[in-house]
């Protein structure tokens, strides 16, 4: 019983500073605002977390459990289908995810940007010590490539079965992906839910085209 009160606390703490980030960013939130979100003393919130850092990580850790749901949903609806229909899916679920969160596509930008920052993929430098003290980190760390393993299986599976043509590498594929649908999140990101925030462009019209050219690198045997 305690467990969950716990739980349900930290659910709100979380949920007061997601909108407190929000609202002014992460280098202009301060611990006094979540704080006063929350409705609850300086002292009662770190108790629960002990830096902003580590609160940082807490809502993406949420962001990347929820994303790691949706994928596994659509491996699962799309397990009957081609590798290719999959992989395109995998590839429209995450950008609906970031259409439906904005702030956790934000977030998860943000975490990749630190962990690849650090030299090989070490996580060493360019790390705070709040971050690497921060027992979210290390949960993060089991999860963020599952979707890319995921995409990569996908991958493979299409050319295994011959609806995928191109003799690019799985893993290749997955970041050409990736980075394709990274550059629209920051323009969905930048235009905050305005459907036409550059030059008039439709930001569906955007994301059908993404789909399309990767669909067309797939299917058409790029080597």
């Amino acid at each position: 019983m305690k467990e969950d009160k716990k739980q349900k606390k930290e659910h709100h703490i979380i949920q007061s500073a997601i909108a407190v980030f929000e609202k002014v960013g992460f280098k202009n939130a301060k611990m006094d605002d979540i704080a006063a979100a929350a409705g609850i003393t300086k002292v009662t919130l770190y108790s629960y977390f002990q830096s902003k850092e580590n609160l940082y990580l807490a809502i993406t850790y949420q962001a990347m459990s929820a994303l790691n749901i949706v994928y596994k949903e659509a491996l699962a609806v799309n397990a009957s289908k081609s590798g290719l229909d999959s992989t395109l899916a995998l590839m429209e679920t995450f950008m609906e995810f970031c259409e439906n969160h904005y702030f956790y596509s934000e977030v998860l930008l943000d975490y990749f940007s630190m962990v690849r920052s650090s030299p090989s993929g070490k996580y060493d430098n360019k790390l705070t010590s709040a971050v690497k003290d921060s027992p979210y980190f290390d949960k993060l760390r089991e999860l963020h490539n599952l979707p890319f393993k995921w995409t990569v299986k996908e991958i493979e599976r299409g050319k295994a079965e011959g609806s995928i043509k191109t003799q690019k590498d799985a893993m290749l594929c997955t970041l050409h992906g990736w980075t394709s649908v990274v550059g629209y999140v920051k323009v969905l990101s930048a235009s905050g839910g305005n459907v036409s925030p550059l030059f008039k462009v439709d930001l569906k019209e955007l994301k059908q085209l993404h789909l399309e050219v990767a669909k067309a690198m797939f299917s058409q045997g790029v080597s």
